[in-house]
């Protein structure tokens, strides 16, 4: 069973990856080739690195600058739920907050095997469209 530090440091990574100017590609890169995401967490699975891809570049692409940073963190086994917040520059200066919840399962080399992410995007694209 990885150890609390190990799941942390698997979380961290994957929120500096959001940061990054290299952010897509940075995102992917912190899940397994055969990882499955729910984001959001009601919406039909998203499976594998090259669905992940264009995900992350559809939203980023809505943004000029973009970024979630990480408000609390629970590790219980292998599983970390995230408290976190997400702020943008929208490509016409406006700056949008939003945020959510990210339920991780992370597998023993240290990569996300499962996100379930529950946030509002209905909410975030009428903010950026005001």
């Amino acid at each position: 069973m990885p150890t609390p530090e190990f799941i942390q440091g698997t979380v961290d990574q994957y929120f500096k990856a959001t940061q990054s100017d290299n952010r897509v590609e940075a995102m992917v890169a912190c899940f397994a080739p055969d990882s499955v995401s729910y984001d959001p967490a009601e919406e039909p699975p998203l499976q594998g690195q090259d669905a992940l891809r264009q995900y992350f570049g559809g939203i980023a692409s809505l943004f000029a600058t973009v970024a979630l940073t990480p408000e609390f963190v629970a590790i219980n086994g292998n599983q970390a739920a995230v408290k976190w917040c997400g702020q943008g520059i929208s490509h016409t200066g406006r700056t949008v907050t939003f945020e959510g919840i990210d339920l991780f399962e992370i597998n023993t080399a240290g990569k996300i095997q499962s996100l379930r992410a529950y946030w509002n995007p209905a909410a975030l694209l009428a903010e950026l469209q005001r």
